[in-house]
């Protein structure tokens, strides 16, 4: 062996080793063997690391659909023409084929769907920018030839999925849904087989305690490093490992499959990144970040979308403020995924300890002010809880009356974004926030799926004639255009610099960036429809102009450079 392949062999022993104590050393062995043959056969390339210039689109590949054309080549010409190097990467949601959940019940890990295109789709895609693929890790549909295999007792599957057992203690269990934890499925000699279903019925958990399980995971995850992904999304990861007893969540063999993961996909194609989906409090959160140098890339900043909603709905800015000042770099290697609006919900969960139970029913009420939903969870004690909020978000952070003015909306959705870009991390936009979509109630009321009010579909050519004469979608395109243009003229905002949060006015959110470089900013965005006065001296980089002293308008921002 090579010394990079020694290398490679002795970083992820130890994690194979707390997985499989006796099957060890040869899963190690196959997985270095499957990394290696992909690294002979990838394009050589290395990915970039993240700089102030980084930023994702979030979007599934049907997101923009024109008659007889192909939604991922649809959406290519949507992003080489309307978004250009504004946002450096994509993030494409599940693109395979697919039973349920809009995509996360796959049928085909390796295929993408024919009804969005084909694999050369998306090499174009990433012939122009990154691309982040989505890895459905820990379930397959229940119509997936995996489980259907395994249903049929095919000896290839066995243990590829968890059978209720008796003695399995699953008293513990936390799960985001509340719909029961296992279901029942006939096997092709007409019995009947009852399997782990986190998600729903048609969503099975796959067993990675088996190791054949988990080497079929990583030649999927290699797979789509081989095809051009410069990242990939590892959904609802932290549920992937199970253990009697405990809460199969955040397990620590979880943790170890994906420093596993990190060391493949780097050896595989270096810079390659990885970023986890845990919708969870923050310091469990926070711990999928390893050491910062050997676990995820990529965080997602769970507790910033209800965070900013709450400031614009209280009129005040403490609590956001109160956390961020928690918030600080990770490593010169991994950083923080911020967002505000997604394919889902606004999950409240990162609020626990945060907000109080009055402050989130807020939150709930507004949601319901303007005819949007209320997702729950169960919890191991029993009780339901609130899980997430189904609306769009830039409605949530207006009342049903604002909503309807498009100045309003425009001007609060702009504050908000400007929130977004100015944190530590990397930012990524919703396709629906970036052309201001409003929520789709109809979507959601006629298919019963709460998350599709977030979800429309939209016509290319009648979305191009909008974006030109709807105040709304014209306002949030253009000013969102702005300030992530200003965004990446500034290193102030480097995804792995520092930031300090500083207590100006309840009614200010503001955070100093690059603090003694030469591009230090101070970003200051006001929550409230006041005008602020701030004892803030330098200059606006977003208009030029002077601040001597800064006023912030109705919903304003300002990033000022300090007065030299």
């Amino acid at each position: 062996m090579s010394e990079v392949t020694d290398r490679l062999v002795d970083r992820i022993a130890p994690y194979l080793r707390l997985c499989y104590p006796d099957e060890h050393v040869a899963v190690t062995r196959r997985l270095v063997a499957m990394a290696e043959a992909y690294a002979a056969r990838a394009r050589p390339r290395t990915v970039e690391a993240p700089t102030h210039r980084t930023g994702y689109l979030i979007t599934y590949g049907d997101g923009i659909r024109r008659h007889s054309e192909a939604p991922l080549h649809t959406l290519a010409e949507f992003l080489h023409d309307r978004v250009g190097d504004l946002l450096s990467d994509v993030h494409l949601l599940p693109i395979f084929p697919w039973t349920s959940d809009d995509g996360f019940a796959v049928v085909d890990h390796r295929m993408v769907n024919p009804a969005l295109g084909a694999w050369s789709d998306v090499g174009d895609l990433a012939a122009e920018r990154g691309v982040m693929l989505d890895f459905v890790a820990n379930h397959t549909s229940s119509h997936s030839p995996w489980f259907l295999d395994w249903l049929a007792g095919d000896p290839a599957r066995t243990g590829f999925y968890l059978q209720r057992d008796p003695d399995f203690d699953v008293s513990h269990v936390v799960r985001p849904r509340i719909t029961p934890l296992f279901h029942p499925f006939e096997r092709p000699d007409g019995g009947e087989t009852e399997a782990w279903t986190t998600f729903g019925p048609d969503q099975v958990d796959v067993d990675v305690r088996s190791p054949g399980t988990l080497e079929e995971l990583t030649d999927v995850l290699l797979g789509y490093v081989e095809r051009g992904a410069s990242a990939v999304r590892l959904d609802a990861i932290g549920f992937l490992w199970k253990e009697s007893g405990t809460t199969c969540l955040h397990l620590p063999q979880t943790h170890a499959v994906i420093k596993t993961w990190r060391a493949l996909v780097e050896h595989v194609v270096p810079g390659t990144r990885l970023l986890t989906e845990t919708n969870v409090p923050p310091a469990e959160n926070m711990s999928y970040f390893g050491d910062g140098h050997d676990e995820a890339h990529l965080v997602y900043q769970f507790a910033l979308p209800p965070l900013v909603l709450h400031s614009f709905v209280a009129g005040s800015t403490a609590r956001l403020s109160s956390w961020a000042a928690t918030v600080g770099p990770v490593s010169d290697t991994a950083t923080w995924f911020n967002f505000l609006a997604s394919h889902d919900g606004i999950g409240l969960p990162a609020t626990e300890g945060i907000l109080d139970d009055e402050e989130r029913d807020a939150l709930v009420q507004r949601t319901r002010s303007h005819g949007g939903e209320v997702s729950w969870a169960t919890r191991p004690d029993g009780p339901r809880s609130v899980y997430e909020l189904n609306l769009s978000y830039l409605d949530a952070l207006c009342t049903p009356a604002e909503a309807r003015d498009p100045d309003v909306l425009v001007a609060k959705a702009l504050a908000a974004h400007s929130i977004l870009f100015t944190v530590l991390g990397v930012p990524a936009v919703y396709l629906h926030s970036l052309v201001g979509s409003p929520p789709d109630l109809e979507g959601m009321v006629t298919s019963r799926i709460n998350r599709r009010i977030n979800r429309a579909v939209l016509d290319a050519d009648r979305l191009d004639v909008e974006l030109r004469e709807d105040p709304r979608r014209r306002g949030v395109l253009s000013g969102l255009s702005h300030l992530l243009a200003v965004r990446r003229q500034h290193e102030a905002f480097s995804p792995f610099g520092t930031q300090r949060v500083e207590s100006l006015d309840d009614r200010v959110f503001a955070v100093r960036r690059g603090e003694g470089t030469y591009d230090e900013l101070l970003c200051v965005t006001n929550v409230t429809e006041d005008e602020v006065p701030l004892e803030v001296l330098g200059t606006d980089v977003l208009t030029g102009s002077v601040a001597d002293p800064l006023v912030l308008g109705p919903w304003g921002s300002a990033w000022v450079q300090p007065a030299r």
